[in-house]
């Protein structure tokens, strides 16, 4: 892949982690184990669970952006740092989206077919959770399209290399 694809992806990821970082930083700041409870009343290690791992993808997301950052402004271009960085974003950030190691939330792949939300909670889950999932989905499956090359691509390129 050129180098100028490349960094064309690495731009639109750093503009998609920008407003991921936006979205999960309104909630976690708003949102409390008790208010949460308020808003339905439900198992409380649960929703300590979700917050824990919303938690994580938030720093995992700012870990992103950083090293992002930091590629975008190095002149030369580093194609293989660019890649490998993609290649990392793609499993701590997407695919955590996605399927949390946790378990707190999966992603149901027929919903695709049906146009409704993928990601399913294991238990009933207030509004605002729900919500906040809803609005960063649409973004998460765009950028997850654009990194699956990397997915395959990258780790063939270290099976090759070993």
């Amino acid at each position: 892949m050129g180098n100028t694809l490349v960094q064309s992806q690495m731009i639109d990821v750093q503009k998609f982690l920008e407003a991921t970082i936006v979205e999960f930083e309104s909630f976690l700041n708003e949102a409390t184990l008790s208010g949460m409870i308020r808003e339905k009343e439900g198992n409380v290690e649960y929703y300590k669970n979700i917050l824990s791992n919303l938690r994580k993808l938030l720093v995992f997301c700012e870990e992103g952006l950083e090293a992002c950052g930091i590629i975008v402004k190095n002149e030369p271009f580093a194609k293989a740092a660019a890649e490998k960085t993609l290649y990392r974003i793609y499993h701590q950030c997407i695919e955590e989206f996605f399927a949390p190691k946790s378990d707190a939330w999966f992603e149901d792949s027929r919903s695709a077919y049906t146009g409704k939300n993928s990601i399913k909670f294991r238990q009933d889950t207030p509004d605002s959770i729900k919500t906040v999932f809803g609005n960063l989905e649409g973004p998460f499956q765009k950028i997850r399209e654009e990194l699956e090359y990397y997915e395959t691509d990258y780790r063939t390129k270290m099976i090759q290399s070993n």
